[in-house]
């Protein structure tokens, strides 16, 4: 078994000066010609922590910001997030330099995943990453959750395919008025591996592979607009974006607990209480020290059907959907205040279990639009910014639940704000959490 990498060097940087050659006829530097620079960079942040080989095992999705021009300068970071067993999460930051006007902007945040190649007949373990910075631990974190979406997409691409496989011939049935056929927009092209396509392993490397893709999908996209008989595309079938939401609100509350400048207000025997201030933002943290183990917590409190027991601002909760085992859709109402209107919510709540004993369990919540559940006369609807829970396990029979949510100025308390006003209202209420914990806790 060989152990590999260090890890607190793997990070590469990249500057390249567009010359002609890297633009197409606009004088942009065209997207192909990006994809190569990415993917060279970061197979070397990958190969530096390996200590082997590496080969590209997938790209995410890539939104580019900014296009970049003739004479600028592309600068390109890569650095690897965390290392399973044998494969890396590399996030790659790209940005634009104009040294005439001193101005930089940011191109593109990506992240990659590449394979380490053993060598002969012996197995690779990769070493785990080094921590060294806030932003490590963020992206360490957050690297199992991009992870999950990366499985779940190739999953629903094998169900897509089997069902398309079953329903033979029901789309040649399928007619559109002014349709476009995609005989029209087919395009093919067959490429010889030449040196200057391989990379430092004489193997045609990622990036140029989808250099090539990308050519292709542009002459092709052409061939639509020209072969349009109105200057509008047509309706796609359309890709669901629950993985995007969910990976954003796992994502936002855990970047809202490792905000640094948090002031403790005040603290209790089993309760602390932390607040921070941004702009218009009031974010709260409370924290509870609770004696029942940490996934009991978890499965607890990631069951919002049962907050109305400890939380005064709950008076109802139903599930409107239930999107897979660890999301739910929830619509929520709160009691009316004095001169106000009961106030409603419809939530995303996702959970998330560990992967490790020192990360802690997540529960995370956030407003979303639910055409099923569209607004009514009866109640004032309100957003939840972001709510939510970490729970860390300090030994078999205890653990730390963290409580955390963000409070605009205009709101009034209710899911997102439940420990909002004064210190006793938010004591009372983590006092109300602890003991229903610990008493559900005592059952099992």
């Amino acid at each position: 078994m060989e152990g590999r990498g260090a890890g607190a060097g793997s990070g590469v940087q990249m500057c390249q000066t567009v010359f002609p050659g890297h633009a197409n006829q606009r004088g942009e530097l065209s997207a192909g010609q990006l994809l190569k620079w990415i993917d060279a960079t970061a197979c070397l942040a990958a190969e530096k922590h390996a200590g082997v080989s590496c080969v590209t095992a997938s790209m995410d999705d890539i939104q580019f910001e900014e296009t970049a021009r003739i004479g600028q300068i592309i600068t390109i970071k890569a650095k690897v997030n965390r290392a399973f067993s044998t494969s890396m999460e590399v996030g790659i930051k790209v940005t634009v330099q104009d040294t005439l006007a001193n101005i930089e902007k940011l191109v593109s945040v990506a992240y990659a995943t590449y394979v380490a190649k053993p060598v002969g007949a012996g197995k690779i373990e990769l070493k785990p990453v080094k921590l060294l910075s806030r932003e490590d631990h963020l992206e360490y974190s957050l690297a199992t959750e991009r992870r999950r979406i990366r499985l779940d997409y190739e999953h629903v691409f094998q169900n897509l395919m089997q069902e398309s496989n079953k329903e033979d011939g029901y789309y040649d049935t399928l007619k559109e008025e002014d349709a476009i056929s995609t005989d029209l927009t087919h395009v093919q092209s067959i490429e010889l591996v030449l040196p200057p396509h391989a990379n430092h392993h004489e193997n045609a490397f990622g990036g140029q592979i989808m250099a090539w893709m990308e050519t292709v999908a542009s002459i092709s996209a052409r061939k639509y607009v020209l072969s349009a008989k109105e200057d509008k595309p047509s309706d796609p079938w359309e890709r669901s974006n629950q993985a995007y939401l969910s990976y954003n609100n796992i994502a936002t509350l855990t970047h809202l607990a490792a905000k640094p400048g948090w002031e403790i207000t005040s603290t209790l025997d089993d309760v602390k209480i932390w607040t921070q201030e941004e702009g218009d933002v009031l974010s709260l943290k409370v924290e509870m020290q609770v004696k029942i183990p940490a996934d009991l917590a978890f499965s607890l409190l990631s069951d919002f059907t049962r907050r109305q027991q400890w939380d005064k601002h709950y008076l109802t909760c139903e599930v409107l959907q239930a999107v897979n085992d660890d999301e739910k859709i929830y619509y929520i109402t709160s009691p009316s205040m004095t001169g106000h209107k009961p106030k409603d919510f419809v939530i995303l709540v996702s959970r998330r279990q560990p992967c490790k004993p020192s990360e802690p369990y997540i529960v995370a919540g956030k407003s979303v639009t639910l055409t099923s559940m569209p607004p009514s006369s009866e109640y004032c609807r309100s957003e939840i910014l972001c709510a939510g829970f970490q729970i860390y396990s300090d030994s078999s029979s205890s653990c730390t639940v963290c409580y955390f949510n963000q409070v605009t100025s205009g709101v009034l308390p209710h899911l997102a704000a439940d420990l909002t006003g004064s210190s006793k209202s938010i004591e009372g209420t983590a006092l109300e959490c602890i003991k229903f914990l610990e008493l559900e806790g005592s059952k099992y």
